[in-house]
């Protein structure tokens, strides 16, 4: 076992705030909060926060590399590391539209990074190419196709991981809807161009979130209220929301909050390689993308995934909105957890919990990260006083 003493800011245990507290770890978990003793290892929070560790359901990359570009144990590990110093304890590699070998090759590696015990590496998010070419964004035209009974079926067999698929009700089947959900696939819509009653259906099959709420997909309309307008009418749907400033304005991100609430709201970052490097371009399926200004753009201006981190997009929201600084944690662990069926585990703090957490300090700027009660990242604390030896893995 091993105590963590951790004061002088507040720390986030479920609902509650405490400026103080004695963290009992063990075998990966929260072990117990031990209100008495000196811990083997203390933090000063500085004025800071300690709060769950985030999961975020979209990660295209990071560290300099795109997961299209390498579907390997070493490149997961490369992304996981870079997410690992904003904040990130739990991701899903997520797979741009690419072909059948892709996707397959995508389902093997997340496997591989999860018995090779990669931390951070929860399951693979694949995005597309069962998607709507009107609402495309950056996916390459050319891999668009009709969802077909290999990928199903690859889909559906058993995985280490959680599996996610985002897809466009209105060009999949429910029938196929409801076999991939019934496998335990995690369905959200996405790139699509629905009607309301189209998504609708798609949800009433197994569809369950929403991939990146209002970018790429049928607006909210008075007479045509679109994918954003069944999402915003269906209380059991999840949403995510790239809170970068630049995919969604404050004031959108605010009725978001207002309408779905904390609870069905998840913070994601679209990350791609540019998160966690110095490299400010890179290619997706033979097309250069750059960075300018902190906007991440195909050749033509076309938004390309976001370069954005979690605590960042923890920042922006709260900033965008007001919140209670409670509810915006829970957008970004909390809420991905319980959609991805892993909230009795993670997502939040307490007893019997996996000791994943962030260390921020008073400007929500991440110091350090902990996963399965092991730093992985970050430096020491301000003023800390920091007993025993750690090692950053």
């Amino acid at each position: 076992m091993t105590t963590l003493t951790v004061h002088g800011g507040q720390i986030l245990l479920g609902d509650v705030i405490l400026p103080a507290a004695n963290l009992v770890l063990a075998d990966g978990r929260l072990h117990a909060i031990d209100p008495a003793g000196r811990g083997d290892i203390e933090i000063d929070l500085a004025g800071g926060w300690l709060l769950p560790g985030f999961i975020d359901t979209q990660v295209n990359g990071g560290g300099g590399v795109l997961f299209n570009n390498a579907l390997t144990v070493d490149g997961l590990a490369t992304i996981a590391a870079a997410h690992a110093r904003f904040g990130t304890t739990a991701l899903l590699p997520t797979l741009i539209s690419d072909t059948h070998e892709a996707i397959a090759a995508a389902l093997d590696a997340v496997d591989a990074a999860i018995v090779a015990g990669v931390p951070g590496i929860i399951g693979v998010h694949i995005e597309g190419p069962f998607i709507s070419g009107a609402r495309k964004g950056i996916h390459d035209p050319s891999l668009i196709r009709a969802l077909d009974r290999k990928v199903i079926d690859m889909l559906c067999a058993p995985r280490r991981g959680v599996v996610m698929m985002t897809l466009a009700p209105e060009i999949v089947t429910a029938e196929d809807i409801s076999r991939l959900a019934a496998a335990g696939v995690i369905l959200s819509a996405g790139h699509t161009d629905a009607t309301y009653e189209q998504a609708r259906v798609g949800f009433a099959a197994g569809i369950t979130g929403v991939t990146h709420l209002y970018n790429a997909m049928s607006p909210l309309l008075h007479r045509a209220p679109g994918v954003v307008g069944a999402a915003f009418t269906d209380d059991r749907i999840w949403c995510g929301l790239i809170a970068d400033g630049v995919h969604v304005a404050p004031a959108a991100l605010d009725v978001a909050l207002r309408i779905k609430g904390a609870d069905r709201l998840m913070l994601v970052t679209d990350a791609m390689p540019s998160v966690g490097s110095s490299e400010e371009s890179f290619l997706l399926n033979g097309r250069r993308m750059t960075v300018r200004n902190g906007v991440c753009e195909g050749e033509d201006g076309t938004l390309a995934g976001a370069h954005l981190d979690m605590a960042q997009a923890v920042r922006t929201m709260r900033a965008a909105t007001g919140a209670d600084l409670r509810l915006v944690s829970r957008m970004a662990s909390g809420s991905p957890a319980a959609f991805l069926g892993l909230d009795r585990e993670r997502g939040t703090l307490a007893p019997g919990m996996r000791a994943d957490f962030v260390v921020l300090d008073a400007d929500l700027q991440p110091v350090q990260t902990w996963i399965g009660g092991v730093k992985v990242a970050g430096r020491e604390t301000s003023d800390a006083r920091v007993e025993g030896e750690l090692t950053d893995r």
